[in-house]
Protein backbone atom coordinates (compact mmCIF):
# COMPACT_ATOMS: atom_id res chain seq x y z
CA UNK A 1 0.00 0.00 0.00
CA UNK A 2 2.69 2.08 0.97
CA UNK A 3 4.14 1.90 -2.54
CA UNK A 4 1.15 2.32 -4.22
CA UNK A 5 0.98 6.19 -2.70
CA UNK A 6 4.97 6.55 -2.91
CA UNK A 7 4.54 6.15 -6.96
CA UNK A 8 0.56 8.07 -7.13
CA UNK A 9 1.75 11.66 -6.69
CA UNK A 10 -2.16 12.56 -7.34
CA UNK A 11 -3.03 10.86 -4.43
CA UNK A 12 -0.36 11.37 -2.72
CA UNK A 13 -1.11 15.10 -2.98
CA UNK A 14 -5.01 14.91 -1.80
CA UNK A 15 -3.57 12.94 1.15
CA UNK A 16 -1.23 16.03 2.01
CA UNK A 17 -4.28 18.23 1.76
CA UNK A 18 -6.83 16.07 3.92
CA UNK A 19 -4.01 15.84 6.16
CA UNK A 20 -3.32 19.24 6.70
CA UNK A 21 -7.22 20.04 7.06
CA UNK A 22 -7.53 17.98 9.92
CA UNK A 23 -4.83 19.39 11.75
CA UNK A 24 -5.89 22.85 11.00
CA UNK A 25 -9.35 22.00 12.05
CA UNK A 26 -8.11 20.33 15.59
CA UNK A 27 -5.67 23.38 16.26
CA UNK A 28 -8.75 25.39 15.45
CA UNK A 29 -10.38 23.39 17.99
CA UNK A 30 -7.82 23.47 20.75
CA UNK A 31 -7.51 27.23 20.16
CA UNK A 32 -8.32 28.98 23.78
CA UNK A 33 -11.11 29.87 24.80
CA UNK A 34 -10.95 34.34 24.27
CA UNK A 35 -12.02 35.50 28.19
CA UNK A 36 -12.10 39.62 28.55
CA UNK A 37 -8.94 41.62 29.31
CA UNK A 38 -6.68 39.05 28.41
CA UNK A 39 -7.57 36.86 31.37
CA UNK A 40 -7.20 33.23 31.72
CA UNK A 41 -10.31 31.69 33.76
CA UNK A 42 -13.99 32.70 35.04
CA UNK A 43 -14.88 31.78 38.50
CA UNK A 44 -18.64 32.38 39.24
CA UNK A 45 -19.75 32.29 43.36
CA UNK A 46 -23.10 31.50 43.81
CA UNK A 47 -25.06 31.56 47.24
CA UNK A 48 -28.22 29.39 47.94
CA UNK A 49 -30.84 29.72 49.87
CA UNK A 50 -30.64 33.25 51.26
CA UNK A 51 -29.14 32.49 54.32
CA UNK A 52 -28.28 35.14 57.28
CA UNK A 53 -24.38 34.29 57.02
CA UNK A 54 -24.56 35.14 53.37
CA UNK A 55 -25.18 38.54 54.47
CA UNK A 56 -23.66 38.65 57.34
CA UNK A 57 -20.47 36.99 56.24
CA UNK A 58 -20.31 36.92 52.71
CA UNK A 59 -21.60 39.94 51.98
CA UNK A 60 -18.73 42.10 53.86
CA UNK A 61 -15.93 39.87 52.46
CA UNK A 62 -17.28 40.52 48.93
CA UNK A 63 -17.26 44.24 49.07
CA UNK A 64 -13.62 44.13 51.04
CA UNK A 65 -11.98 42.01 47.87
CA UNK A 66 -14.14 43.91 45.00
CA UNK A 67 -15.70 40.74 44.14
CA UNK A 68 -19.68 39.84 42.94
CA UNK A 69 -21.31 36.99 43.72
CA UNK A 70 -25.14 35.31 42.46
CA UNK A 71 -27.23 35.13 45.47
CA UNK A 72 -29.92 32.30 44.54
CA UNK A 73 -32.85 33.23 46.65
CA UNK A 74 -35.65 31.33 47.45
CA UNK A 75 -39.07 32.23 49.03
CA UNK A 76 -37.37 32.31 52.97
CA UNK A 77 -36.30 35.64 51.87
CA UNK A 78 -37.90 37.90 55.01
CA UNK A 79 -39.29 40.93 55.38
CA UNK A 80 -36.80 42.58 57.62
CA UNK A 81 -34.14 41.11 55.11
CA UNK A 82 -35.00 43.17 51.99
CA UNK A 83 -33.36 46.18 52.27
CA UNK A 84 -30.29 44.48 52.64
CA UNK A 85 -30.55 42.09 49.61
CA UNK A 86 -31.25 45.61 47.78
CA UNK A 87 -28.37 46.95 48.94
CA UNK A 88 -26.20 44.03 47.82
CA UNK A 89 -27.83 43.77 44.18
CA UNK A 90 -27.00 47.95 44.18
CA UNK A 91 -22.99 46.39 44.83
CA UNK A 92 -23.13 44.64 41.82
CA UNK A 93 -24.14 40.89 42.91
CA UNK A 94 -27.02 39.47 41.47
CA UNK A 95 -30.08 38.19 42.67
CA UNK A 96 -31.40 35.07 41.11
CA UNK A 97 -34.29 32.73 41.29
CA UNK A 98 -34.08 29.21 43.52
CA UNK A 99 -37.46 28.41 43.44
CA UNK A 100 -40.47 29.43 46.01
CA UNK A 101 -40.68 26.55 48.31
CA UNK A 102 -37.25 24.70 47.19
CA UNK A 103 -38.89 21.31 46.22
CA UNK A 104 -36.35 18.38 46.55
CA UNK A 105 -37.18 15.00 46.32
CA UNK A 106 -37.97 12.92 49.12
CA UNK A 107 -35.22 10.75 48.78
CA UNK A 108 -32.69 13.78 49.66
CA UNK A 109 -33.79 15.26 53.06
CA UNK A 110 -36.52 15.84 55.33
CA UNK A 111 -38.13 18.98 54.06
CA UNK A 112 -41.03 20.77 54.05
CA UNK A 113 -42.57 20.65 49.99
CA UNK A 114 -41.32 17.74 48.01
CA UNK A 115 -40.68 17.77 43.87
CA UNK A 116 -43.04 14.57 44.04
CA UNK A 117 -46.00 16.31 45.00
CA UNK A 118 -45.51 19.20 42.42
CA UNK A 119 -46.71 19.02 38.22
CA UNK A 120 -44.15 20.55 35.96
CA UNK A 121 -46.86 23.27 35.59
CA UNK A 122 -47.02 23.92 39.18
CA UNK A 123 -43.40 24.05 38.97
CA UNK A 124 -42.99 26.75 36.50
CA UNK A 125 -45.72 28.97 38.29
CA UNK A 126 -44.02 29.26 41.72
CA UNK A 127 -41.02 29.74 39.83
CA UNK A 128 -42.39 32.39 38.16
CA UNK A 129 -44.11 33.99 41.89
CA UNK A 130 -40.28 34.11 43.16
CA UNK A 131 -39.24 36.01 39.79
CA UNK A 132 -41.78 38.85 41.08
CA UNK A 133 -40.87 38.56 44.36
CA UNK A 134 -37.22 39.59 42.98
CA UNK A 135 -38.62 42.33 41.08
CA UNK A 136 -40.12 43.66 43.77
CA UNK A 137 -36.70 44.13 45.53
CA UNK A 138 -34.22 44.93 42.79
CA UNK A 139 -36.51 45.66 39.77
CA UNK A 140 -34.43 43.84 37.60
CA UNK A 141 -36.34 42.04 34.70
CA UNK A 142 -34.21 39.02 33.48
CA UNK A 143 -33.45 36.41 36.19
CA UNK A 144 -31.17 33.10 35.83
CA UNK A 145 -32.21 29.51 37.92
CA UNK A 146 -30.92 27.23 40.04
CA UNK A 147 -32.23 23.88 40.57
CA UNK A 148 -33.66 23.35 43.92
CA UNK A 149 -30.97 19.87 44.95
CA UNK A 150 -29.55 20.16 41.58
CA UNK A 151 -32.67 18.28 40.46
CA UNK A 152 -34.53 19.67 37.41
CA UNK A 153 -37.71 16.82 37.66
CA UNK A 154 -41.34 17.36 39.45
CA UNK A 155 -42.84 14.24 40.02
CA UNK A 156 -40.17 11.95 37.74
CA UNK A 157 -40.96 14.63 34.77
CA UNK A 158 -37.64 16.85 33.36
CA UNK A 159 -39.29 20.36 33.38
CA UNK A 160 -36.06 21.86 31.99
CA UNK A 161 -37.82 22.32 28.22
CA UNK A 162 -40.94 23.57 29.76
CA UNK A 163 -39.10 26.28 31.76
CA UNK A 164 -37.05 26.79 28.34
CA UNK A 165 -40.05 27.56 26.62
CA UNK A 166 -41.93 29.52 29.87
CA UNK A 167 -38.91 32.19 29.17
CA UNK A 168 -38.86 33.51 32.19
CA UNK A 169 -35.21 32.97 33.15
CA UNK A 170 -32.62 32.94 30.81
CA UNK A 171 -30.31 30.42 32.52
CA UNK A 172 -29.98 27.08 34.44
CA UNK A 173 -27.67 25.57 37.11
CA UNK A 174 -27.07 22.25 37.93
CA UNK A 175 -25.02 20.19 40.25
CA UNK A 176 -21.48 18.79 40.42
CA UNK A 177 -18.32 18.15 41.69
CA UNK A 178 -14.90 20.64 40.97
CA UNK A 179 -13.59 18.32 38.45
CA UNK A 180 -16.39 17.90 36.57
CA UNK A 181 -17.76 21.02 37.37
CA UNK A 182 -14.72 22.84 35.26
CA UNK A 183 -15.59 23.80 31.97
CA UNK A 184 -12.65 24.05 28.97
CA UNK A 185 -15.23 23.70 25.73
CA UNK A 186 -18.63 26.00 24.96
CA UNK A 187 -19.50 24.93 21.86
CA UNK A 188 -22.07 22.37 23.15
CA UNK A 189 -22.49 24.16 26.52
CA UNK A 190 -25.59 23.45 27.71
CA UNK A 191 -26.69 26.78 29.10
CA UNK A 192 -30.16 25.31 31.09
CA UNK A 193 -27.96 22.63 32.41
CA UNK A 194 -24.33 24.80 33.21
CA UNK A 195 -22.64 22.82 35.78
CA UNK A 196 -21.02 23.49 39.17
CA UNK A 197 -19.31 22.62 41.97
CA UNK A 198 -21.19 21.94 45.63
CA UNK A 199 -18.89 22.59 48.38
CA UNK A 200 -18.93 20.32 50.84
CA UNK A 201 -19.02 21.11 54.73
CA UNK A 202 -16.29 21.68 56.34
CA UNK A 203 -14.11 22.40 52.55
CA UNK A 204 -10.90 23.88 52.89
CA UNK A 205 -9.40 26.92 51.98
CA UNK A 206 -6.40 25.02 50.17
CA UNK A 207 -9.34 23.20 48.35
CA UNK A 208 -11.02 25.84 47.54
CA UNK A 209 -7.75 27.58 45.56
CA UNK A 210 -6.90 24.35 44.05
CA UNK A 211 -9.92 24.15 41.84
CA UNK A 212 -8.92 27.83 40.85
CA UNK A 213 -5.59 26.34 39.76
CA UNK A 214 -7.14 23.87 37.77
CA UNK A 215 -9.48 26.09 36.09
CA UNK A 216 -6.76 28.69 35.20
CA UNK A 217 -4.74 25.34 33.55
CA UNK A 218 -8.01 24.65 31.12
CA UNK A 219 -8.73 28.20 31.03
CA UNK A 220 -11.92 27.55 31.76
CA UNK A 221 -14.65 28.57 33.79
CA UNK A 222 -15.96 27.07 37.04
CA UNK A 223 -18.85 27.63 39.22
CA UNK A 224 -18.85 27.12 43.24
CA UNK A 225 -21.71 26.34 44.82
CA UNK A 226 -21.94 27.72 48.91
CA UNK A 227 -24.78 27.62 51.37
CA UNK A 228 -23.47 28.32 54.73
CA UNK A 229 -20.25 30.24 55.58
CA UNK A 230 -19.27 30.87 59.05
CA UNK A 231 -23.05 29.35 60.15
CA UNK A 232 -25.91 28.28 58.90
CA UNK A 233 -25.44 24.45 57.32
CA UNK A 234 -23.26 23.08 54.39
CA UNK A 235 -21.22 26.12 55.89
CA UNK A 236 -17.90 26.42 55.02
CA UNK A 237 -15.29 28.57 57.65
CA UNK A 238 -15.51 32.20 57.22
CA UNK A 239 -11.79 32.02 56.87
CA UNK A 240 -12.02 29.64 54.04
CA UNK A 241 -14.16 31.68 51.94
CA UNK A 242 -11.42 34.49 52.81
CA UNK A 243 -8.93 32.66 51.46
CA UNK A 244 -10.50 31.74 48.48
CA UNK A 245 -11.51 35.63 47.80
CA UNK A 246 -7.98 37.05 48.85
CA UNK A 247 -6.52 34.78 46.21
CA UNK A 248 -9.57 35.67 43.14
CA UNK A 249 -8.39 39.28 44.16
CA UNK A 250 -4.58 38.48 44.07
CA UNK A 251 -4.87 37.02 40.70
CA UNK A 252 -7.38 39.58 39.31
CA UNK A 253 -5.34 40.27 35.89
CA UNK A 254 -5.80 36.38 35.33
CA UNK A 255 -9.09 35.19 36.58
CA UNK A 256 -12.29 37.04 35.94
CA UNK A 257 -14.99 36.77 38.83
CA UNK A 258 -18.46 37.48 37.11
CA UNK A 259 -22.12 37.06 38.16
CA UNK A 260 -23.44 34.04 36.81
CA UNK A 261 -25.73 36.07 34.39
CA UNK A 262 -23.11 38.23 33.13
CA UNK A 263 -20.39 35.32 32.18
CA UNK A 264 -22.85 33.24 30.82
CA UNK A 265 -23.44 36.29 28.62
CA UNK A 266 -20.15 36.82 27.32
CA UNK A 267 -20.20 33.11 26.73
CA UNK A 268 -23.05 32.76 24.62
CA UNK A 269 -22.02 35.70 22.49
CA UNK A 270 -18.22 34.96 22.18
CA UNK A 271 -18.34 30.85 21.78
CA UNK A 272 -17.88 29.15 18.19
Amino acid sequence: MYVFIKKNKKLKKIILVVTLFLALGNAQAQQAFKWPGGKKAAIILTYDDALQSQLNIVAPQLLKYKLTGTFFLDGKVSKPDIERWRQLSKAGNELANHSLYHPCSVKAYKAAHYSEDYTVAGTIKEIGIMNAILDSINGHKTRTYAYPCGMYVANGVDYTDSLIASGIVKYARVGGDNRTAIVSKFNNLDFFKVPSWGVAKGTEGAALIAAVKETLKANGMLVYIFHGVGGDYLDVSAEAHRELLQFLAENKNDVWVGTFQEVLDYVKKNRK
